[in-house]
């Protein structure tokens, strides 16, 4: 691999100018943060400003040759960059949606310092669960009366996800950059801001998360993806906090949940490994507010020049801990189900750059931030032995860690 490349993994403080004659945050710094892409993870932080040129919007499908015809029209100027040159951005839960990613005016392993405002969490606000939690564990009740039907069909459903959503109005604007910061209290998350170009008003639609999974990384030819399926609420007394944390891992329903996750993870990503491993049952993860159970797969890519991170990220996306499985069989009992289009969220944030290094994150635990409206969103996987009220349960744990972050709570909802 190039140098330039594997400095881009290792230097922890390392400015870069990308492109040409592009302007700098200090020419138009209210421009350029507008566009202010953010990823702070325990292997990399990268931090971007402004647009230089988006990615030609398209389906999961056609990501990979999108990306390698933008790298190939767009050379590197004079071949001096320090960097390769970088696509950052998110990709939406929908395959057959248009995704949106951009190459930055400029990006750094250093923080931006944006002026953080007064949040409107802390003001007037309204909130509206969308569906309400009776509505969701009706919704959930239907999803397993779908399963066991689709057990006498030729494609027997084993898993969907179904997701609830929150939504918060207030009298002043969110400030999506405050939100960002005060998401720092899971320092192993992989914390995001993503721009998603503007929404109603004109006011900038931003993905602000701190997600625990994994999707892909590729560095060279060393891939890696960390799945996360069957999860329990945590709780602040430690005996019972090691109880439901002793009780997932023994779980046989969670257990089956998580070992289709990791089977159709290690089906897509075979054809493409001269290696590829995993250990023989999960392991704990924590977070904040939340215990999940969590796979590391680890391999090495056969012929790495032919397949880019965002590439093996729509392979793979979206996978059975965010959909389901069979993941069509599942999209489409989603569609029925979930009365609201989940945008971006359970898709995948990251980036990719010109030698196909790059690394991709669930869109978990996240807001989408636009003006005065704040939409948050969580889901559980539904597998026969679900239960409808523990479910909503669940979602109700994944909502704290951004509730937390905005002073909002859940409780009566």
């Amino acid at each position: 691999m190039d140098a330039r490349a594997t400095d881009f993994w290792s230097s922890p403080d390392l400015a870069v100018q990308i492109g040409g004659d592009a302007p700098t945050p200090q020419d138009k710094p209210e421009a350029a943060m507008d566009w202010a892409f953010g990823l702070a993870t325990p292997e990399l932080r990268l931090f971007t400003t402004g647009v230089q040129r988006r990615l030609p919007s398209g389906p999961a499908a056609t990501l990979g040759e999108r990306a390698r015809r933008f790298f190939s029209e767009y050379p590197a100027a004079g071949g001096l960059e320090v960097s390769p040159r970088l696509l950052v951005g998110a990709i939406p839960f929908d395959r057959e949606e248009g995704d949106c990613l951009f190459l930055p005016e400029r990006a750094a392993n250093r923080p931006w310092s944006p002026p953080f405002h007064q949040t409107s969490s802390r003001g007037s606000r309204r909130i509206t669960a969308e569906p309400s939690r009776a509505a969701y564990q009706d919704a959930v009740g239907k999803a397993l009366v779908s399963i066991r039907a689709s057990r006498e069909g030729a494609q027997p459903v084993d898993k969907v996800v179904l997701s609830r959503s929150l939504r918060l109005e207030a009298d002043a604007p969110f400030d999506a950059f405050a939100l960002w910061r005060d998401l720092q209290a899971d320092p192993s998350a992989a914390r995001f801001l993503v721009p998603l170009g503007p929404g109603r008003g004109g006011a900038m639609r931003r993905l602000v998360g701190a997600s625990p999974e994994l999707l892909i990384s590729r560095r060279g030819a060393a891939i890696l993806s960390h799945p996360l399926a069957g999860s329990s609420r945590r709780s602040p007394d430690l005996s019972e906090d090691e109880a439901a944390a002793q009780a997932l891992l023994t779980s046989d329903k969670d257990r089956r949940e998580h070992g289709l996750v990791v089977e159709a993870i290690m089906d897509l990503l075979a054809p493409w490994c001269s290696d590829l491993r995993a250990p023989p049952g999960p392991a704990l993860v924590s977070t904040r507010t939340m215990w999940h159970l969590g796979t590391r797969i680890e391999g090495h890519l056969r012929r790495p020049d032919e397949v880019s991170a965002a590439e093996l990220a729509a392979l793979l996306h979206p996978t059975p801990a965010v959909c389901g499985s069979p993941r069509d069989r599942a999209a489409e009992l989603i569609r029925e189900l979930e009365a609201y289009d989940r945008g971006f969220y359970g898709g995948a944030v990251g980036w990719t750059n010109a030698v196909g290094d790059g690394a991709w994150y669930v869109a978990l635990r996240c807001a989408e931030v636009c003006g005065r409206e704040t939409r948050l969103y969580a889901g559980a996987g539904i597998v026969e032995g679900s239960d409808p009220a523990a479910e909503a349960d669940e979602t109700s744990g994944k909502f704290q860690a951004v509730l937390r972050a905005l002073g909002v709570d859940e409780a009566s909802l």
